[in-house]
């Protein structure tokens, strides 16, 4: 291995600001790492303490990376993985050697500590915690203690969030025989230096890392206790719960009194205790209930002090969330006096705006958004405060309605007074009143005060406003209170104010302009009895070019050129409104602009997939409303999706969803830029990554569908078969591999696909046989129902017959026949049923008497299958579905709602499944009097047959 003065002229060259030497370090280091000793060698050079600091600081810092990527492989045998002798090594020396460093080394192998014990602890490493144990008891010094006790927090914190499991709990025990008697050593041994320290008035520095000590004994409290109350726990809360009062209660103004680290310190401490505490009320209420009025009466009298210093949130947050906690127990009758006083000492003071809250509006609109508007403000003061009154008014509704009602109205009597001083006031009032509403019914509703009247007098004047930039705060929380009690405000008042939302989109507040969109957005979104859209294009298109306008005009706006709120209401207007042609034109180059900018860094995946979903719900609207201009806007996308297709492969599912559209809307001809596409398509190389897959299928249907007579030529046909069969093959892709298949058997002949049918079955039958799933089986019954209606049943029967005689039979027993009933969707169950039907009356293998069997066997299925209520099989597809935060470009595809290919009925013919089959049944049953009673009577359960009569009486059709 390298010696240590090459691996630290390295390191200290990889820490360079010359971009040439530090590549050339981390190049060397790379390759250095593939030597198996490597991680001795880096830990060696940890140690030295005659190399500079800062070299040894990267080298832990390389050290902890490495054991990330190396410790532990998915392939036992690769040669990544450190061998089992260095890890031993390791092991031996790491403890030692992070207690004996200074703070910034021992934080990274403590971090490195812990991401061995994650793969070998304890099982793999039973020397850890005695070893960390008996360090404890013999350290002199709070830095060795603290990076113990750190070390100890980081490997026990699995106990938090690993599912209940025999082994869990086996890992557990083991860590309270070993460690829970150490801890409370440590935590009342520290407790007793700090009250003498502090009665001695000993100063800040000495008192810092006892503070610390405490909040990692308290943060290992809380693992140990998590899933369940330990018996050494149980036995010794006593003295626990006495120093977890006495630091909730005391006040160290050492500390305290200058702020900074040492405020944090103690804040930190207490915010610590109070997790520990609201987890014994949840989990352990009985046990604690002896010590829940000092806790409760002490967290209430801290929150009263703290609620006035904006530095403290953590702390104000965690000891609101305790008494959220006893609020909703049985023990909430502490509440019952006192809800007054906690509305006007603590609610109050947490929900009034702060210096930060305007910082965070002015300076972040995004994260102020993710707080305010979309619910990731839960662990936020103004939140949390208002969850607390929820929890009081689960049993004093009355009393909290009354108080906070109060307050609403003397905070817009404030308000009213003297609105440009007072203005926080009645934004304390807004917020109040949409976080207390709770929903009804499918809709947010308030019992604080009445929607209607409130909106009137306090919210309209806002939002009528001519200046639309004044007072921004209060215009969004007005906006935000439209958008939440949409439902309950009327049609004509929400359209005569529809002006006014509009002008708001062009707002210099990103977070003004983006409420506003989002308010027209959900608005959209409204429905009244019924499922009817209370608002459809006939009350937008009188405001729609102004609309667009001011939403485009938005997106030009500072840092909000990539706004996801207000390309998501694009995406509603296009879907809503009529889109003339004028409207059309200026819509498409507006988004082909945005994409050309967006192509050049892809950074922000919502707004790019809300962006893409503008475009293809444009393209739907316009082209479908005026197929004229189908050819406009192939003029306008095919260079930039030419330019995607060649640069921006993150952008690849979203080009290829949007050609399969405009080729399933193109003119009877297809011209030659969409066939160099197919030729691309039918390469293998275009198949390799998965998130492509599903769009490359998608826009192989449509060109199968739009231009079959191509896959006559230059062998195309064999090369769509080898793609479903590599689909086929993969689990993941199944599904995938069927549409092909499905989409080639309903668009081509049988003289045309016959060379190839022996080939289909073969590879069909061999993956059945290896890998027999539920979604292959049902897909294999739709196939091959499929198969039948496009080319009859003998030709099924026959062709399955030619790859091993009777096969069919054996097929229909074990398979089709069984799974029928699974078969879900509207045009599969239609399709399915109606095959089922046909083998049933035209097949002579169920004709026969030797199938009089399997016969009842299908008919059971297909009576199963025919009388599932309709709710048990369809499924309606959400209304353009949210796009969630995880939307990503590489890790899996994402469907374009707008782009989505229509299911179309290949029996278009047959008007109802229910009805082809009792007529055909009677039908068959008057050519063979007497059989099918008797097969009916014998394969047919007794509430099957009273399903078949019944379906047989609503279309007056009989087989007796």
């Amino acid at each position: 291995m390298e010696t240590l003065q090459t691996l630290a002229q390295c390191f200290l060259q990889s820490l360079s600001p010359d971009p040439k030497p530090r590549r050339e370090a981390e190049a060397y280091l790379l390759d250095a790492a593939k030597q198996p000793d490597f991680a001795i060698a880096v830990l060696r050079l940890v140690a030295e303490p005659s190399v500079d600091d800062q070299i040894r600081v990267a080298a832990a810092v390389n050290f902890k990376n490495h054991l990330r990527s190396h410790w532990s492989t998915d392939n036992k045998n690769s040669s990544d993985e450190i061998p089992e002798s260095v890890k031993d090594q390791i092991k031996a020396l790491i403890v030692p050697l992070m207690l004996s460093s200074h703070t910034r080394i021992q934080s990274q192998l403590s971090e490195a500590l812990a991401v061995i014990s994650k793969h070998d602890f304890p099982k793999l490493w039973p020397s850890l915690l005695p070893e960390l144990v008996a360090s404890l008891q013999q350290a002199t010094n709070y830095v060795s203690i603290n990076g113990i006790l750190g070390t100890a927090n980081t490997i026990f914190k699995k106990f938090r969030y690993e599912y209940k499991s025999n082994d869990l709990f086996l890992d557990l025990k083991y860590c309270l025989d070993n460690f829970a008697q150490p801890l409370l050593k440590m935590f009342l041994q520290t407790a007793s230096l700090i009250e003498a320290t502090v009665d001695a008035n000993g100063n800040a520095a000495t008192l810092c890392p006892l503070f610390e000590s405490q909040r990692l004994c308290c943060r290992i409290f809380y693992s140990l206790n998590f899933q369940e109350l330990p018996e050494f726990f149980e036995d010794h809360m006593r003295e626990w719960m006495t120093e977890f009062l006495r630091y909730l209660k005391k006040v160290y103004r050492v500390l305290e009194e200058g702020g900074g680290d040492g405020q944090s310190l103690v804040d930190g401490l207490r915010a610590a205790v109070c997790e520990n505490i609201s987890l014994y009320m949840e989990k352990n209420e009985e046990e604690f209930d002896v010590y829940l009025n000092e806790f409760a009466s002490a967290v209430a009298e801290l929150l009263i002090i703290t609620s006035v210093f904006p530095s403290r949130e953590r702390l104000t947050v965690t000891a609101i969330k305790f008494l959220t906690t006893v609020s909703t127990s049985v023990r909430h009758n502490l509440f019952a006096n006192i809800v007054q006083q906690i509305c006007q000492r603590i609610v109050i003071p947490n929900v009034r705006l702060r210096e930060e809250d305007e910082e965070l509006f002015e300076m972040n609109y995004v994260e102020f958004i993710q707080r305010d508007m979309e619910g990731s403000d839960l662990d936020t003061r103004r939140r949390i405060a208002c969850e607390l009154l929820k929890g009081i008014a689960t049993n004093y509704k009355d009393q909290v309605i009354s108080v906070v009602g109060l307050e609403i109205s003397n905070l817009l009597g404030a308000y009213a007074a003297n609105p440009s001083v007072n203005w926080k006031d009645k934004d304390c009032a807004i917020y109040l009143v949409v976080s207390l509403a709770s929903k009804k019914d499918g809709s947010i509703s308030t019992d604080l005060v009445d929607v209607g009247s409130f909106f009137i007098s306090n919210i309209v004047p806002e939002l009528q406003n001519a200046d639309v930039n004044g007072s921004p705060m209060l215009k969004a929380g007005s906006l935000k209170f439209f958008t939440v009690f949409r439902n309950q405000i009327p049609k004509n008042v929400a359209i005569a104010l529809m002006p006014d939302l509009i002008r708001f989109l062009t707002a210099e507040s990103n977070v003004v302009h983006s409420y506003a969109a989002s308010c027209i957005e959900k608005l959209l979104l409204v429905k009244d009895e019924g499922g009817r859209a209370r608002y459809n294009s006939q009350d937008i298109d009188q405001f729609l070019p102004m609309l667009m306008t001011n939403l485009f005009e938005s997106l030009s706006s500072p840092e909000s050129e990539e706004n996801p709120y207000i390309m998501k209401c694009i995406v509603r207007v296009l879907g809503v409104a009529n889109i003339s042609n004028g409207v059309a034109g200026a819509c498409i180059r507006g988004l082909t602009l945005i994409l050309s900018r967006v192509c050049t860094n892809p950074k922000n995946p919502i707004f790019n997939h809300y962006l893409f979903e503008a475009m293809a719900g444009l393209v739907k609207r316009a082209c479908e409303k005026d197929p004229s201009l189908i050819s406009e806007f192939e003029k306008s996308l095919f260079p930039i999706i030419q330019t995607i297709l060649r640069d921006v492969p993150d952008f690849w599912p979203y080009a290829f969803q949007l050609l399969a559209q405009l080729v399933e809307l193109s003119q009877q001809t297809i011209n030659q830029n969409y066939m160099q596409v197919f030729e691309l398509l039918l390469l293998p190389d275009t198949w390799k990554t998965p998130a492509n897959v599903p769009a490359l299928v998608r826009l192989l249907q449509a060109f199968l569908k739009k231009a079959p007579h191509e896959l006559n030529r230059e062998g195309r046909l064999s090369q769509v078969l080898g793609i479903f069969n590599r689909l086929v093959s993969v689990s993941s892709s199944v599904d995938l591999g069927f549409y092909v298949l499905n989409t080639v058997t309903e668009n081509l002949g049988y003289d045309v696909i016959s060379p190839y049918v022996s080939h289909i079955w073969n590879a069909l039958f061999t993956r059945l046989q290896s890998h027999r799933s539920v979604k292959f089986v049902k897909s294999l019954i739709v196939f091959m129902s499929l198969f039948l209606i496009k080319h009859g049943s003998q030709t099924l029967v026959d062709s399955v017959n030619a790859v091993q005689p009777n096969l069919f039979v054996s097929i229909l027993e074990h398979c089709w026949i069984p799974n029928l009933m699974l078969i879900a969707g509207r045009v599969e169950l239609k399709l399915t049923s109606v095959a089922s039907t046909r083998l049933l009356c035209e097949s002579p293998v169920l004709l026969d008497a030797s199938g009089a069997i399997l016969c009842g066997k299908l008919l059971n299925s297909i009576v199963i299958l025919l009388s599932r209520e309709e709710q048990d099989r369809v499924v309606e597809e959400a209304e353009l579905p949210e796009i969630g935060e995880n939307v990503g470009y590489t890790a899996t595809f994402v469907h374009l709602h707008n782009a989505g290919r229509r299911d179309e009925d290949p029996i278009s013919e047959v008007n109802n499944p229910k009805e082809f089959f009792v007529k055909s049944l009677a039908t068959l049953a008057s050519q063979s009097p007497g059989k099918y009673p008797r097969i009916i009577q014998e394969s047919l359960e007794p509430a099957n047959q009273a399903a078949l009569l019944g379906l047989c009486n609503t279309f007056n059709c009989s087989i007796v």
